[in-house]
């Protein structure tokens, strides 16, 4: 099967761009990895909300999966303190 395509909403696409050096590099790998699999082992699904969530060290990416359009949305980066605020 084709990989997933890998959209991001406006807020996520903003604290991707703040954030720096090796914690970028490494949160845009574990992105671009979501499109061969958007359920990676260790993802989560959030509890009350629609959604997953996979770590990278002490951030999250928290995204929601289209299987209908094949599409993956990022939905926010954020540090673990942060994110689920």
């Amino acid at each position: 099967m084709p990989p997933y395509q890998v959209e991001f909403t406006r807020a996520a696409d903003k604290q991707i761009r703040k954030l720096d050096g090796q914690i970028h590099v490494r949160i845009v790998a574990a992105i671009e990895r979501l499109a061969d699999d958007p359920r990676p082992p260790g993802h989560r699904q959030l509890t009350g909300h629609p959604g997953f969530r996979v770590r990278v060290g002490d951030w999250r990416v928290i995204y929601t999966v289209d299987e209908s359009a094949r599409v993956v949305i990022v939905q926010g980066v954020g540090h673990r303190r942060e994110i689920y605020r």
